[in-house]
C-alpha cells in the first residue's frame, strides 16, 4: 500500500450543443459550473466521465436526434457505469421524465431553468443511484449570472433577456423559455465590462426578441439606450444582437445604431413569409409593407448594412401565389445571407394543427426555387463588395479548409466572413485590415498584403490555447466605469 494519500483523479466532462446561441451560450454556463465544481474538461477524441447534451426542440427531427445520440452513447455507458449522460435544453423542458423512460441509461434532466443545477444533479444521481429529473416552470436565477468558460477569447455572448411574449403559431420556444424576462441594464453592462477587461473586443447581446428589451419594466426606448450605454465602454470595439422582431423593431434603434460606433452594421431581421396571410397565420405582428419599411430605413441610414434574415417555406396553406410574394420580397430586400428552412410539424404548436399541410414534394421544390434565388443575389451582393477596404476580427475555427492555401479567416464588421492571406505572427483574436479582392456565395477572399495588424489581448490568450474563464456577475449596479443603469427599473 503507498504511503502517500492518494490524489483523486477529477472527472472529465464534455458538452455537446444544439441549435440557437442561446443554447451556445447556456452551454458556456455549463461547462463553468462543472469546472467551478472540480471537473476538467476531456481530451479531444477522449470518452469523458460526464456527457451534457443540451438541446433544441425546434429543428426538424430533433427528437430523433437527441435519442439517436443517447442510443449511440449506451454502449460506452455499459462499457464503464461510473459513466453520466446528462440531458439539458429545450427538449428537455418539452419531454421531461419521458426521456428517462425512453433512455433508462440517463442519469440526468434538467430544464431550461434549470442550467445552475446541474453539477449538484450530477452529486445526487451518484449518490441515490438513480436518475434526477429537475423541470422548474419559471426563471430563478438569470444564465448570466452564473460562471461561464468561453469558447472565444476575443468574442463574448451576453443575454438581456429570456424567454419570449410572442405566440407565433410554429413556435415553440415560449412554452419552453417561459414570457420574456429581462435584466436590469446595470447588470448586463457590468457583465460586458467584465468581459471587456477580459480583453474581448466584440459582444453579442441575446434574447429571442431582443429589441423588446424593456417591457418587463414598461420602457420601450430601453434597447435603444443600452446600444448607447454599451457603446460607451472603452476598449469594447463591436457590439451585436440578435434577434429582433420586426413588429417591435423601432426608429430609435436605427438611430442608436447608426450613431454608435461600435455597433455593427449588421442586422439580423427574421421574415419567415412575404405573405400578408400566411403571416397573419403565423401571427407575426407585421405585414410585408411594414418589413420592407424597416429595412429601407436601416439602409437609408446605413447604406453598408449588411441585413441577414430567416425564412420557412411551406407553412399550412401557403399556396403559390404566398409563395411568389417571398420571393419578391427576398428580390427586392436583397438580403447578404438567409436561413432556410422547410416547414415541419412542430407538436403542441397551433400550426401542427391546421389544416392544409403541404405535401413534401412541394415544399421541397419551392424550398430550391428559394435558395437558388438567394444564393444568386448573395452572390451578387458579395461581389459588390470586391475592392471594398475590410476591418477583420481573426476568427478560430473558422474557413480551416483555407488553411492549405495560407489562408486564414476573419469576420467584417458587417459580419461577412473572409479568408485573407496569413502573414507571420496574426493570431485568432487580432485584427487585420486587407483589401477584398474575389467572392462566393457564402464568403469573400482576400489575396493579397495586409494593409495593418494590430497585436491584442485575445490574441495573447488565443495563441496560449486559454479557453477563458468568466466568474458570475453578481446582481445590483456595475462597477466603476460602467454607465448607471439606464432608467429605473423594477426589481425581476
Amino acid at each position: 500500500m503507498s504511503s502517500a494519500a492518494e490524489v483523486p483523479v477529477a472527472r472529465t466532462y464534455r458538452v455537446r450543443t444544439y441549435g440557437c446561441q442561446m443554447n451556445v451560450h447556456d452551454s458556456e454556463r455549463l461547462s463553468g459550473l462543472l469546472e467551478q465544481a472540480g471537473y476538467t474538461a476531456a481530451p479531444e477524441g477522449a470518452d469523458a466521465d460526464v456527457v451534457v447534451l443540451n438541446t433544441c426542440a425546434v429543428r426538424e427531427n430533433a427528437d430523433n436526434r437527441l435519442y439517436g445520440n443517447l442510443g449511440h452513447l449506451r454502449p460506452a455507458k455499459d462499457a464503464n457505469p461510473g459513466m453520466q449522460i446528462a440531458v439539458g435544453g429545450c427538449l428537455a423542458q418539452k419531454d421531461r421524465g419521458e426521456i428517462v423512460r425512453r433512455a433508462p441509461w440517463v442519469d440526468v434532466v434538467f430544464g431550461t431553468h434549470n442550467v445552475g443545477s446541474l453539477p449538484a444533479l450530477l452529486e445526487r444521481a451518484r449518490h441515490n443511484a438513480e436518475a434526477q429529473v429537475e423541470i422548474a416552470e419559471a426563471l430563478e436565477v438569470f444564465p448570466s449570472t452564473l460562471p461561464a468558460k468561453r469558447d472565444s477569447a476575443h468574442s463574448g455572448w451576453v443575454s438581456i433577456s429570456v424567454g419570449c411574449n410572442n405566440t407565433c403559431t410554429f413556435c415553440i420556444v415560449p412554452a419552453l423559455r417561459g414570457k420574456e424576462k429581462d435584466r436590469r441594464p446595470g447588470e448586463i453592462l457590468a457583465e460586458v465590462q467584465a468581459l471587456v477587461d477580459q480583453g474581448v473586443l466584440e459582444v453579442t447581446l441575446l434574447g429571442q426578441n431582443v429589441n423588446a428589451y424593456g417591457v418587463e419594466f414598461r420602457d420601450r426606448g430601453a434597447f435603444a439606450d443600452l446600444l448607447r450605454a454599451a457603446g460607451r465602454i472603452d476598449g469594447l470595439e463591436r457590439i451585436r444582437f440578435t434577434s429582433p422582431h420586426p413588429r417591435e423593431f423601432t426608429d430609435d434603434v436605427i438611430e442608436a445604431m447608426a450613431e454608435t460606433p461600435s455597433v455593427c452594421h449588421q442586422l439580423h431581421m427574421p421574415l419567415q413569409s412575404g405573405s400578408d396571410d400566411v403571416l397573419r397565420r403565423m401571427r407575426r405582428g407585421y405585414r410585408q409593407e411594414r418589413y420592407l419599411g424597416i429595412i429601407d430605413r436601416v439602409r437609408a441610414a446605413m447604406p453598408d448594412a449588411a441585413i441577414t434574415t430567416d425564412i420557412i417555406v411551406g407553412f399550412p396553406g401557403e399556396t403559390e401565389a404566398d409563395f411568389e410574394q417571398t420571393l419578391e420580397v427576398v428580390r427586392q430586400a436583397r438580403f447578404a445571407s438567409a436561413f432556410t428552412f422547410q416547414y415541419s410539424k412542430r407538436p403542441g404548436t397551433p400550426a401542427a394543427e391546421m389544416d392544409d399541410q403541404l405535401p413534401k414534394e412541394v415544399v421541397q421544390e419551392r424550398y430550391l426555387r428559394l435558395t437558388a434565388l438567394q444564393d444568386e443575389i448573395s452572390w451578387a451582393e458579395n461581389r459588390a463588395q470586391i475592392g471594398r477596404r475590410v476591418e477583420l476580427l481573426v476568427a478560430a475555427g473558422e474557413g480551416s479548409k483555407d488553411a492549405a492555401r495560407g489562408r486564414l479567416s476573419g469576420r467584417a464588421r458587417d459580419g461577412r466572413l473572409v479568408h485573407f492571406t496569413a502573414a507571420d505572427g496574426v493570431r485568432a483574436g487580432d485584427v487585420v485590415q486587407t483589401v477584398v479582392t474575389d467572392a462566393a456565395p457564402h464568403h469573400l477572399i482576400a489575396d493579397g498584403v495586409l494593409l495593418s495588424h494590430r497585436r491584442t489581448r485575445a490574441g495573447d490568450a488565443s495563441e496560449a490555447g486559454a479557453r477563458p474563464t468568466t466568474p458570475g456577475v453578481a446582481l445590483g449596479m456595475p462597477r466603476m466605469g460602467v454607465p448607471a443603469p439606464l432608467a429605473p427599473v423594477a426589481s425581476c
